[in-house]
């Protein structure tokens, strides 16, 4: 019986599936930096704080440029040697569109470690400075949520209808080689 309190992580024998759930990821840790948005002003850097701070820099300054480069790297490459009429006029208008917005979610990060790392520390907030911002957690949030919409309806689904199994099997391996993850 399997456990239905647990939703399974994918392997890398489903490259696309593992992207999905890395979306699901960013979005629980961009859930989570906007929850401290409202615990700070009541709690500061408490233990709970530093420990979500923790988990978001974690995520963001190591599994997030993992992802990117997949797309970077892999996926977005392999596209562009399979796709053809329709499906290649698609992703030349939305290649520059995504590598651009990496550039602008990367710049974004920055300005949010900065904060994350105070909080994480353990700092006070300063009489007139707070830990966190909102506008710069919600300004990251827009760019994600926009940029993984693109992905989810037009990248993926193309992805998963252009690919042979070897050309899956191809995206997997690099991906998992890149993490360092043994077989």
């Amino acid at each position: 019986m399997q456990n239905a309190l647990f939703t399974p992580v994918p392997g890398f024998d489903q490259p696309i599936a593992v992207l999905k759930h890395c979306h699901d990821r960013i979005r629980k840790q961009i859930g989570t930096m906007q929850r401290l948005l409202s615990h700070l002003p009541q709690h500061g850097a408490d233990v709970d704080a530093q420990q979500a701070a923790k988990s978001i820099l974690q995520y963001f300054n190591k599994a997030a440029h993992n992802h990117h480069a997949d797309e970077e790297e892999d996926l977005l490459p392999m596209l562009q040697t399979s796709a053809q009429g329709d499906d290649a006029a698609s992703l030349a208008e939305l290649l520059p569109l995504i590598l651009q917005e990496h550039q602008q979610m990367d710049a974004a990060w920055q300005v949010l470690d900065r904060q994350l790392q105070r909080i994480a520390a353990g700092e006070k907030a300063g009489t007139n400075s707070l830990l966190l911002e909102e506008r710069d957690v919600s300004l990251f949030a827009e760019l994600y949520a926009g940029h993984m919409q693109k992905e989810e309806t037009r990248i993926a689904p193309m992805a998963l209808r252009l690919f042979s199994a070897a050309q899956m099997a191809q995206l997997g391996e690099a991906m998992r080689l890149r993490r360092a993850i043994t077989q």
